[in-house]
């Protein structure tokens, strides 16, 4: 795609990820490659397995993009009985939220694995929550204050979103608990001891979270939120930290 073929082109993303290497969210490298057009960049997140989808389950995608009108329209292409669609113009906020999530939910699923309870597990999730809210601030993310919403929507009469939406805590929620969420059954197998090589043959998918780890490392190096538990699950997937050792270092950490 040069420049000049990518003028009126339209893009609509799915990637709950960052491109490694570059460390860059999919609007920013086009941008840098062939000056996409912002206005032209949209994404479609939330809690939506593709297993729940395919059964006609009701789920709720979120789109998102600068251009209200526009995002509104795509977001009416999608909607159906057990698809139900939601707004915001949060464009940067919603893919750093599905970023993190995956790295979060290999840290559920390595809790898991280590054989921690259901206790644990939820105040190591609400702390996740709370990391994750801080890291969205830091980079000047607004409007994610729990309980604290704008005007109501003037046509779907919705309360706007806040980080208690969907598409921030409840993607962060179900990708941390489901079954279904690789980067948890990941997460799973590095806490039962497996190395990340042979967790990753043992697959044969992909969990985003493992990239994602390193990526938003160094990211936050020049943002600099505080961010203990996914420190701890970069370290453990590639600095060789035993999975128990840097789990018993992050309990002091939560509250």
């Amino acid at each position: 795609m040069t420049e000049r073929r990518s003028r009126g082109k339209q893009v609509l993303s799915a990637i709950k990820g960052i491109l490694p290497e570059q460390n860059l969210l999919l609007n920013d490298y086009l941008d840098r490659e062939f000056a996409f057009d912002k206005t032209d960049y949209f994404t479609v997140m939330g809690p939506c397995h593709a297993e729940e989808v395919a059964a006609e389950k009701l789920s709720y995608l979120t789109f998102s993009g600068l251009d209200e009108t526009r995002t509104r329209e795509i977001a009416s292409y999608f909607t159906t009985d057990y698809l139900n669609t939601v707004t915001n113009q949060d464009v940067y906020g919603v893919q750093f939220a599905a970023i993190l999530k995956n790295i979060y939910a290999l840290g559920a699923g390595i809790a898991h694995g280590l054989e921690y309870g259901d206790n644990f597990l939820s105040v190591l999730i609400a702390n996740c929550a709370d990391e994750m809210a801080g890291f969205l601030r830091k980079v000047g993310i607004r409007h994610i204050e729990v309980g604290i919403h704008a005007e109501e929507d003037a046509l779907s009469h919705r309360k706007s979103a806040n980080y208690a939406a969907s598409v921030y805590l409840g993607d962060l929620l179900v990708t941390c608990y489901s079954l279904y969420s690789r980067n948890r059954t990941f997460g799973n197998m590095i806490g039962k001891g497996y190395s990340v090589k042979a967790a990753q043959l043992e697959m044969n998918m992909v969990a985003e979270g493992y990239n994602a780890s390193r990526c938003m490392h160094l990211i936050n190096k020049e943002i600099g939120a505080d961010m203990p538990i996914a420190d701890t699950v970069y370290r453990i997937l590639w600095e060789n930290v035993k999975a128990g050792v840097g789990f018993k270092q992050i309990e002091p950490y939560l509250v």
